[in-house]
């Protein structure tokens, strides 16, 4: 579960850095959703992990 926390960590910063960058141009909007999605399905996978007392890795 840990390795999905990840993968929604990096996925979050590259929607940040496309969004609030503004480097994305028309997808900024779009980008700032899907950074806060993710971010969101971060913190809820690392509660899980944590609720049933996975391993480190």
């Amino acid at each position: 579960m840990l390795s999905w926390a990840l993968g929604f960590f990096i996925i979050a910063l590259v929607a940040a850095v496309l969004g609030f960058s503004g480097i994305a141009g028309a997808a900024a909007g779009i980008a700032k959703l899907l950074f806060f999605v993710f971010l969101a399905l971060l913190i809820l996978s690392m509660i899980v992990h944590v609720v049933r007392g996975g391993s480190a890795v």
